[in-house]
């Protein structure tokens, strides 16, 4: 319950600064319309939609009417009826969004990229299926084939989130790394699907280094001692990955529109922002002193 109060606190000091400022950009149609404030707050919402993601529930309908319905009427003295609070929902995923951006991990010299599927439907229903049709698409991960998209994840050595990009799935991995890594430095690790000579040149000339294994077919390359200790060090960003989807539950086929997904995405998103047991890798004092002189530098 504290953790609740926590999050509910600070997303409405959030909320507070960024929906005044957010209603401000918004075009108005020329026409008189009402502005009345409804029963739950956007703050409240957002906190609910964030829980969900941090239980145990699969479903967010038991969740509502099992959980917050039963055991936190008196931390939500207005709860709206389950039919009308998905009928809310959308009105809050702005916010949401900007409030995971807020959440972001700040850059230390070390990153990791990669990318992982998010199936929207089993490939046997993809004939039939139409909540994404034209949105969605065919694309191929390590585990085969799936109809979706996929999530582009960038991480520091803290399991602090960087950056995100979603894409349909048949996205080459390769294309969202430069607009994902402005404004960083050092060093990204990354699998053996970013290799490539013209990705390399981009983050050179943005002061990024990117370093892969070799394929079998290539010429061995020459890494430092700290370069191949990370590079076995990679699998902390597929740990996330999992955590993303088996614990957070940004993943699932139930569906039935895209601002459905999204919503259900960001909250996983943020769920696992406001984890205090992230993934993570130590290190030393004299690593920490050597990445901060890397910082200055590239300042």
């Amino acid at each position: 319950m504290d953790k609740l109060v926590e999050i509910f606190c600070d997303v409405d000091d959030f909320c507070r600064v960024f929906i005044p400022e957010w209603e401000k950009t918004l075009l108005q149609s020329g026409q008189r319309q009402r502005r009345r404030q409804g029963r739950m707050t956007p703050a409240e919402i957002m906190t609910i939609i964030i829980e969900f993601h941090r239980s145990n529930y699969r479903n967010f309908k038991s969740f509502y009417l099992h959980h917050v319905a039963r055991h936190l009427r008196d931390a939500f003295p207005e709860l709206l009826s389950y039919t009308r609070f998905l009928e809310v929902m959308p009105g809050v995923l702005v916010p949401l969004c900007a409030y995971f951006t807020h959440l972001k991990g700040s850059a230390t010299g070390i990153a990791f990229v990669d990318s992982t599927s998010i199936k929207v439907c089993h490939n046997l229903r993809i004939p039939r299926h139409k909540v994404f049709d034209g949105v969605a698409t065919r694309g191929k991960s390590t585990m085969g084939w799936f109809y979706g998209f996929k999530l582009h994840l960038l991480i520091n050595h803290r399991g602090d989130i960087l950056d995100t990009k979603l894409t349909p799935a048949n996205v080459d991995d390769r294309e969202p790394v430069p607009t994902m890594v402005k404004g960083l430095f050092g060093k990204l690790y990354a699998d053996k699907g970013y290799i490539s000579q013209a990705l390399s040149g981009k983050l050179y000339d943005q002061g990024i280094e990117l370093i892969t294994n070799v394929r079998k077919n290539m010429k061995p390359k020459l890494l430092s001692l700290w370069d191949r200790i990370l590079l076995k060090k990679r699998f902390i960003i597929e740990t996330i990955n999992d955590q993303l989807k088996n614990i957070s539950q940004i993943e699932h086929s139930r569906h039935r529109s895209l601002h459905g997904f999204m919503l259900n995405l960001m909250g996983g998103l943020i769920a696992y922002c406001l984890k205090e047991d992230k993934p993570s890798i130590m290190l030393s004092e004299q690593d920490m002193n050597s990445l901060h002189r890397l910082a200055l530098t590239s300042a």
